[in-house]
């Protein structure tokens, strides 16, 4: 019976060791989580601010109305996309107008190329004979009439008839020297100025063809980047101008988080330093991110500092970039950045 109470004894003796030795591995093991939270939390620097996005403004580089829109604010877009036509049907009726000027010109562009066709050349020789044999008629009835005028002392002849006979001869002697200045210009063809001249011309209506093309290609309002409309500024209806955005685009390319730092803490941080961005969206799911800025001038009470302690301090601006492949980020929202200041530099 003592054998029994004796190894009792010694195994409550044997337990209470253990229990000890348990508890204190268990205290040592507190005391080191708590201390390596400790750490963390002092090698760990946490700031607060707001996402910032690169945003455009887009606008016709002509001036007329709306004739429609195909997006809507909040619709993401790519590069090139139409977003917005404008009313055509005027340029429409002043390309039909110069195309049908352009075929006409062109015409007369390729007579002056191929000269005077023989046909032509054949009708201005008749009609400078003809007008040749008018002028030799007149001035013979002229002589008939001089000749009578004088034989007869003016009986015979009026002085009026003498002189229409004259004005006739005049006439058809000018006519006569008209005509056959015509012929001779038809047998050496079209005069180089007359060629270049023309050709002027029709280069002048083809450009300005070229432009009503450029306009009209001008009334489509495509997008410059992929991005997403963030404002709608013009309807349907309403004169558009180069001065006057349609929509505000909100690109996607990058984002960065906008935040301060105290100048005790600026020496922490160093541009190309890795982050993690935090929102109330996705607390659990952090955004990697790199330090891309770090302002150089201290500014006072920034409007966007998030907290009191800060409002009254200067503080340096540092812009956190990330690459937001999910596009969760939005303008504006409040993020929290937090950054292990004790990182090693690659």
């Amino acid at each position: 019976m003592m054998a029994f109470w004796k190894n009792l004894l010694q195994d409550k003796k044997k337990l209470a060791a253990l229990v000890a030795a348990a508890a204190l591995l268990i205290g040592g093991g507190s005391y080191g989580y708590h201390r390596y939270q400790v750490q963390k939390a002092a090698r760990q620097l946490t700031l607060y601010g707001n996402v910032d996005v690169r945003e455009v403004s887009v606008a016709f580089r002509e001036s007329d109305r709306i004739a429609e829109e195909m997006v809507e604010e909040g619709d993401k877009v790519t590069k090139g996309q139409v977003l917005a036509r404008l009313d055509t049907d005027e340029l429409k009726i002043k390309k039909s107008k110069l195309q049908a000027q352009i075929a006409a010109q062109q015409s007369v562009v390729d007579k002056l190329h191929n000269g005077t066709r023989a046909e032509d050349l054949e009708a201005a020789r008749a009609k400078a004979d003809e007008a040749a044999a008018q002028a030799d008629q007149a001035r013979q009835d002229l002589a008939r009439v001089e000749n009578a005028f004088a034989s007869s002392n003016g009986k015979s002849v009026s002085k009026q008839d003498r002189d229409a006979a004259r004005t006739k001869v005049d006439v058809t002697a000018a006519q006569a020297e008209a005509a056959r200045q015509e012929y001779e210009k038809a047998q050496a063809g079209p005069r180089d100025e007359d060629v270049a001249s023309g050709e002027a011309q029709l280069k002048a209506l083809q450009e300005d063809a070229k432009h009503v093309d450029y306009l009209l290609s001008q009334a489509e309002l495509k997008a410059p980047a992929d991005g997403v409309i963030r404002s709608r500024l013009l309807e349907v209806g309403d004169m558009a101008s180069p001065q006057k955005p349609v929509f505000k685009l909100s690109l996607n390319g990058k984002k960065w988080v906008r935040v301060y730092v105290s100048e005790k803490d600026l020496g922490r941080i160093y541009e190309g330093m890795k982050a993690k961005i935090y929102t109330d969206s996705h607390p659990k799911d952090p955004i990697e991110g790199q330090i891309g800025y770090i302002s150089s001038t201290a500014e006072f009470t920034p409007k966007t500092v998030q907290t009191t302690e800060l409002r009254t301090s200067l503080l340096y601006e540092v812009r956190v970039y990330v690459t937001d492949s999910d596009n969760v980020l939005r303008m504006g929202m409040p993020a929290t950045v937090q950054i292990d200041t004790e990182q090693s530099h690659d």
